[in-house]
């Protein structure tokens, strides 16, 4: 006793000891944080490729679905075509940019994209969204695939390989 009050000794614990972690507690402790952290972070990055790929395939859904509406568009007489034209769009800004409709007195344009994405794979942000994608014109073969004076297909430039094992430039 000291001072009119009674010592409390923890069991097993020596008198003057405090009751608080061992440092081998902590070391396990840290330890097992660190494992447990170092699984986490392929699965974040993972996750974060996996995003990509699906902005990858939905940007390049959206638009080859409008250079394909462009042709039908062509087709149909509502966007003039040249005698040694293709119908296809001269650039991907066209797609977004908007036509004049000949079949309206007004000459209402006609909207294909609201903007034209990025390739979520090209590293250069600074470019502008349309320099960001490979061009393949109607003219270039598929196995070599070279701009020309339209826009038959877009594909990514990246050389990167996807989860599925195919190369992004072949999606």
């Amino acid at each position: 006793m000291t001072a009119g009050r009674p010592v409390r000794h923890v069991r097993g614990a020596r008198p003057g000891e405090g009751r608080g972690f061992t440092l081998i507690e902590l070391v396990v402790v840290l330890a097992i944080l660190g494992v447990l952290a170092a699984m986490a972070f392929p699965v974040a990055e993972l996750a974060t490729r996996r995003a990509k790929e699906q902005e990858l395939r939905t940007a390049l859904r959206e638009i080859r679905t409008a250079i394909d509406r462009y042709k039908a568009m062509v087709d149909e007489g509502r966007i003039p075509r040249g005698a040694h034209e293709t119908g296809y769009p001269k650039t991907l800004a066209v797609l977004a940019s908007g036509v004049p409709d000949v079949t309206r007195p007004n000459r209402d344009r006609i909207y294909f994209l609201r903007r034209v994405p990025h390739d979520p794979f090209n590293p250069d942000s600074t470019l502008p969204p349309e320099a960001t994608w490979g061009k393949r014109s109607y003219a270039s073969p598929p196995e070599a695939p070279a701009e020309g004076a339209d826009v038959f297909d877009v594909y990514s430039t990246s050389e990167a390989v996807g989860l599925n094992g195919v190369p992004y430039r072949e999606w």
